[in-house]
């Protein structure tokens, strides 16, 4: 709720006893390039989604908890996997503690995926695309001045390589909001198996089947 703050919570509210199992959270996963608009549509989706609360939880943060010095050219690819790892382990924390989840993420490197696989329910997984038009990334990029220029160009053929989705959505017209209601109305009548679950048979025949 706006403003909640647990220090404020009655004693009476509060068990000491370590609360029993909660059932796995839903987690809604925005993939896209850089300026695709996941932000923006989680943003929406916080508002109109029932049930939870929900939780926003983008990679950004993440990358921005890390203190800042420099870093050589050869431990920054391990750094930001580490921080990758992290993230989706956070991700799969909340969501196992019972915690419903909007994340927005950049598929732009297969482990990314295959280790996503490994660590969610996969029947509780929304898989989102959301895409963009590569003219429209750039106009974006030059706008908001706060990305490298040209790096949705180098994610645009990849972090859709998967091919499998359970939602997409478009950003190049459509508004956050049009783009968070459209997942909002999908999510009752949501087929399954899931993107995720048919991914894990297709990319990870290594992980036990799924039910």
């Amino acid at each position: 709720m706006p403003g909640f703050d647990d220090d404020n919570v009655p004693e009476s509210a509060e068990s000491s006893a370590i609360p029993a199992r909660a059932r796995s959270g839903r987690i809604i996963f925005l993939n896209g390039t850089s300026s695709s608009g996941k932000s923006s549509i989680a943003k929406e989706l916080l508002q109109i989604l029932d049930g939870g609360p929900y939780f926003h939880m983008p990679v950004d943060s993440f990358h921005a908890m890390r203190a800042r010095r420099e870093v050589s050219s050869d431990e920054l690819p391990h750094l930001l996997r580490r921080t990758w790892m992290g993230f989706h382990r956070a991700v799969a924390g909340m969501a196992a503690a019972g915690n419903d989840v909007v994340v927005d993420h950049v598929l732009s490197e297969d482990w990314r995926l295959l280790d996503c696989l490994g660590l969610f329910t996969a029947r509780d997984v929304v898989l989102v695309g959301v895409h963009c038009s590569l003219e429209e990334l750039e106009r974006r990029e030059r706008e908001r001045g706060d990305r490298p220029m040209g790096l949705a160009a180098r994610q645009f053929h990849q972090v859709h390589a998967h091919g499998l989705y359970d939602i997409e959505c478009d950003t190049t017209t459509a508004s956050a909001v049009d783009c968070a209601r459209q997942i909002s109305n999908f999510l009752p009548e949501r087929p399954v198996p899931t993107a995720f679950e048919q991914l894990i048979v297709k990319l990870r025949p290594d992980l036990p089947a799924v039910d």
